[in-house]
């Protein structure tokens, strides 16, 4: 087991919805496309080195939210 990745688990129904999405894609897994997706989030947002305001971490909860997370 690799020390530097962790598991993230998402509802069913919406990995097979990506899954759907990405066929043919060229993204090779269900992971590939949400490690794509969020580090596109993270540099899109300049997050990458600075804190980041209620409003954004609001933003991110409503994504998160809308995504089936909360």
């Amino acid at each position: 087991m690799q020390r530097d990745k962790v598991t993230l688990k998402i509802p069913r129904p919406l990995y097979d919805k990506i899954r759907t999405v990405i066929e043919g894609s060229g993204f090779s897994s269900v992971n590939e496309f949400v490690v794509y997706v969020l580090r596109d989030l993270i540099s899109a947002k300049g997050i990458d080195k600075k804190e980041l305001s209620a409003e954004e971490v609001e933003a991110i909860r409503q994504r998160l939210k809308n995504l089936g997370y909360f």
